[in-house]
């Protein structure tokens, strides 16, 4: 069966081969969720590292889905208590941090900043020591197109904005000027690869796991089977029939007043009420679109 999507490979290029674990960490602030979602409620979640199926399982039942075997074995092994891994997101990163390096951030002075709480301070921080042309030089080369092919396949760059160098870093500016970093473990782990893991959660078996891609597994539950569902950012690098396919199997599964969150690495076309982006601390996104589910598949962005 054809999925058409591209996270059906299990990996980021176009090489082919086995599937890998992709994300060690989930980059998505759970708290955008926890408030979403009503207490108790019965929630459909990707299940990617296992990050945010444990955080809502301390006040829901979730079922948590992913189109990535490897992925899938992962987030379960979390559950159950074992450390994190270094997934291919990771290793990517990874090299940027090192090349940072070159341009003055060390871990010594970033070890300062994520240690700053107030917006104003955070600000000249950044514009002092951080924020230099090198660092400007380098997101744009790491960040363009041409060096992205190298490292994924098409889908995944088909969605990006242009000049995604320049996105990324008015992002980490809205973050330093609306979050304070000393609360911030996203800041953390995107600045330092810090791989700090939340305790597993202490009722495991509100957990259920399925091994399949999402529309698939909402498209085989009877209506009025979820009150929330967080559907990270599945649809980048999708095609619009898939899209389509699934927002329709979400306004099916959903029970009345469901709750839809989905993120983008897209920038939205247009102001919306509905895209929560400045409120999630894990900085990365343009679009962290929250509504109802009935409401789906409307003009988001």
């Amino acid at each position: 069966m054809t999925h058409d999507t591209p996270w059906e490979a299990g990996r980021f290029d176009a090489r082919g081969g086995r599937k890998r674990i992709l994300f060690g960490r989930m980059y998505e602030d759970t708290a955008i969720e926890e408030a979403a979602f009503a207490p108790g409620g019965r929630v459909f979640c990707i299940a990617s590292a296992g990050c945010m199926a444990m955080a809502l399982a301390a006040r829901h039942e979730v079922t948590a889905v992913d189109i990535n075997p490897a992925q899938l074995d992962y987030a379960r092994e979390r559950v159950a208590g074992a450390a994190m891994r270094i997934g291919s997101a990771e290793r990517v990163v990874t090299v940027g941090r090192r090349l940072m390096a070159l341009f003055g951030w060390r871990r010594r002075t970033l070890e300062s900043f994520l240690d700053l709480e107030q917006h104003g301070e955070q600000m000249i921080f950044w514009n002092r020591y951080l924020n230099t042309a090198g660092f400007r030089l380098a997101t744009d080369t790491l960040l363009s197109v041409h060096w992205l092919r190298s490292v994924y396949a098409a889908p995944f760059l088909q969605f990006l904005p242009a000049h995604f160098g320049r996105v990324m870093r008015s992002r980490l500016e809205r973050c330093w000027k609306t979050q304070a970093n000393r609360t911030n473990p996203y800041a953390r782990a995107l600045l330092l690869g810090d791989l700090t893991s939340a305790p597993p959660p202490q009722e495991p078996e509100k957990i259920r796991f399925a091994c399949s891609d999402a529309a698939s597994f909402l498209e085989s539950c009877p209506a009025d089977s979820f009150d929330g569902f967080t559907l990270s950012n599945i649809l980048d690098g999708a095609p619009e029939r898939y899209r389509q396919r699934l927002f329709a199997a979400v306004r099916r599964a959903s029970a009345p007043q469901g709750v839809v969150v989905l993120r983008s690495f897209g920038e939205p076309t247009q102001d919306s009420p509905t895209n929560v982006a400045a409120r999630d601390r894990s900085i990365l996104w343009g679009i962290v679109d929250v509504r109802r589910a009935d409401t789906v598949g409307e003009s988001a962005s």
